[in-house]
This record gives structure tokens, sequence and C-alpha cells, in this order.
């Protein structure tokens, strides 16, 4: 292992946020792991990993794998009444150590390997990834081909541009702009994956391999503004690039979407009563100083026979689907070591207040919770849909 002593390991720690001292002032009130999801299966919580710290207790640490069950969720962060940065700071720093001292589970090494190798998790081509576009009715101008300056870079993302259950989300986010009549593009094959994933398992030297290579590819086309439907994307172009020198405007879709309702409202039909609850992304929420809550809830709102119900874990408080920090990537190892995946509880929170439809903000989720609610035998009984996906039908049919 890379960390001779736990104080060399804490000075680390420090140096990794602006805030890193804060870690000095844990108070050992154990909160943080009391409102970790996957608390009950980890040998250290974030509290006992800085009372490991304070000890120069350290072997055990390293010897432990149980961190990998860390989605980055911000949940310890947030509850933490010290505020110290414990998901970026603490844990993302501990996950760098293990990934250098080769401790990590085989899943994460091939969607890490992937990033590398073809600049996305999932090891597709780059050649493809704007094959979602082909055959498709609306037309979605890829820059280097359409040359002329655009008001939105729409940044697609991974998922968006591959996962074909995301595609549908794509699709429907691409009427919405069309009919909107903005003018926007996408990098297609310029762009790869924003890395913010890749940056929470620990893999900062990744993550700015690929943020470079966004930076230079953006930095080639005019634009206004950059919109993303990809909450982790939204988060390293807002909080993570401008520390390589890229500082450019950036909006999640439900915020860009918002700011046009008065000429979308007009579209949205009332296609029958449809009862749906909202799943609030952990990067739109507690990782993001905007706090991304009522945009989309007022999006939903303003669809005739919609009926938005909430979940009892809402907002701040909204329980994690367990796709960040290389989640979406460990699905086998969380199984292993949990014997239950978070996306699941979701499912049932939701069929709890009787909703038809769970809403989602972010390209991990449709699939996690669609295979969730396999999963949990409520098949036919709730479907999940990205908010672009109501609105379409909304407006579409």
């Amino acid at each position: 292992m890379s960390v001779a002593t736990s104080y060399e390991f804490l000075d680390k720690v420090i140096s990794a946020t602006p805030d890193g001292e804060k870690i000095r002032k844990c108070l050992q009130c154990g909160t943080c792991g009391g409102i970790c999801p996957y608390g009950f299966a980890m040998d250290f919580s974030p509290r006992a990993l800085i009372a490991a710290l304070r000890a120069d207790d350290w072997h055990g640490v390293l010897e432990s794998d149980t961190i990998w069950l860390c989605a980055s969720c911000f949940a310890c962060a947030h509850v933490c009444p010290t505020k110290i940065p414990l998901t970026r700071g603490l844990l993302a720093t501990l996950k760098t150590e293990m990934l250098i001292g080769g401790s990590i589970p085989q899943e994460l090494q091939t969607a890490l390997g992937n990033s590398r190798r073809y600049g996305n998790a999932l090891g597709e081509s780059p050649k493809k990834r704007a094959d979602w576009t082909r055959d498709f009715t609306i037309p979605v101008p890829t820059l280097a081909n359409h040359k002329d300056p655009v008001d939105v870079l729409w940044f697609v993302g991974d998922y968006g541009s591959y996962h074909p259950r995301v595609q549908q989300v794509s699709r429907a986010l691409a009427k919405l702009l069309y009919v909107l009549d903005v003018k926007f593009g996408i990098l297609g094959a310029e762009e790869c994956s924003d890395g913010d994933t890749q940056a929470f398992t620990g893999e900062w030297g990744l993550f700015e391999l690929l943020a470079r290579k966004n930076t230079k590819a953006m930095g080639r086309y005019q634009f206004k503004e950059i919109v993303t439907a990809d909450p982790h994307a939204f988060n390293a172009l807002k909080h993570e690039y401008p520390r390589l020198g890229f500082n450019r405007t950036v909006k999640h879709h439900t915020q860009y979407l918002l700011e046009h309702a008065d000429r979308l409202a007009p579209l949205l039909q009332n296609r029958g009563p449809q009862r749906v609850t909202y799943h609030d992304p952990c990067y739109l929420g507690r990782a993001n100083d905007n706090n991304i809550y009522d945009e989309p809830r007022r999006l939903l709102r303003a669809i005739p026979g919609l009926e938005l119900v909430e979940m009892p874990h809402n907002r701040e408080m909204s329980v994690c689907c367990g796709g960040g920090g290389g989640g979406m990537w460990l699905d086998g190892f969380v199984w292993e070591k949990a014997h239950v995946r978070t996306a699941e509880w979701r499912i049932k929170e939701a069929i709890g207040v009787g909703a038809q439809v769970l809403a989602v903000a972010c390209p991990y989720e449709a699939p996690r919770f669609e295979d969730a609610v396999k999963a949990t035998g409520n098949e036919g009984k709730l479907a999940v849909k990205d908010v672009a996906e109501l609105l379409a039908e909304a407006a579409f049919g």
C-alpha cells in the first residue's frame, strides 16, 4: 500500500478539498454512519475511519474492501454538523489509495479500463457515440458537421449516447429542444465521459485525462451554454472542470426546460390521469450548491392530468439509487456485501405512496430502477420515466 502512516494519509485528505482541515474537528457523533445507506455493511463508517486516523490504527482500514460500497451520495457530508467534506475528501481519497494498492473489484477495474481505452465506461466505440441519432425523425446536429455557432452545446453523456434505455431519454429531449426551436448541437464522437464517476472512485488522474479531452473538443466550437441531462456531468462541468481552467455556463435539462416553460406549456395535453412521484438525484441536490429540487417538480406539475405525490425520503433526504461513486459498475460486489440494493428500497417507497410512475432526472436511474421494479416483483405496477420523457409524451403523445 502506498501510504506508510495514517498521518500521511490525513495530509492527503486535508489537501484534497478547500475545507479539508475540518476533518480535525470531527465530533465522533456517528451521524455520518447512521445516514449512510450501506453503513450497516461497512467495516468502517466515516466516523470510524476518522477514529482510526486519530489512533494511527490504519492497517485494518487498508485491509478492508467495504469502502467500495460508498456510492458517493453525499448524505454523510450533508448531515455532518461540522460540515467535513467527507465524500469529496475522506472517502474519495481512501478510494485512491485502494486503487494505488491494487485493491479494486474486477467490475470496477473493467469500467475504468474501458474509460481509459474508449473514453466511456461501457466499452463502446467513440465512433458510435452519435448512432442514436440515426433513423430518428428529429435532426440532431453534430457540431463538427454543423460548424455554425449554436445557443446550446448538448453534452449527452455516456449512458444517453450508448445505453438503449437511456437513448429513449435522449430522443425525448431532442424532440423538446427541436419544438422549442433551440439552436443546439452535440459533440458526437468528440465527446467522451465527463469523468465525474471515475473521479469519485478515486481515479482523479483519469478524470483529468477525460476532462481535458472534453474541454479541448468544446473549445473548437461557439456556443452560449451547456445543457446536459446527466447530473454527474453537470457536477463535473460546473464544479470540477473550472479547476482545469474551463468556466462555462452549465445547466441541467430540467433547469433549461423550466426556463422555456411558457413556450412549452401550450404544447402539453392531458393524456389521462397519472399519479407520479419524483426521485431526487444526489448530484442535483446534496452534491450541488444550486439545490435543484423545485425545477423538476415545477415541470411535472405543468403536465395536465398529472398528480405529483412525494415519497417519505425526498429532496435532501432522498435515498441514493446506488449508481454514483462507481456503484453503477459494482452491482455484483454490492450484492455480495450487502445482499440488497438501494434502488429496491426506492421502488418500495414509490409503490407505498401509490405512484404509477417514478419520475427520474439522471441517466443512471431509469435502467437501475426498472431492474429494481422487476427484482421487487412490481413489474407492471410502476413505470420509470425521465422528466423529459413525461414532457414529450404530454406534448407529442
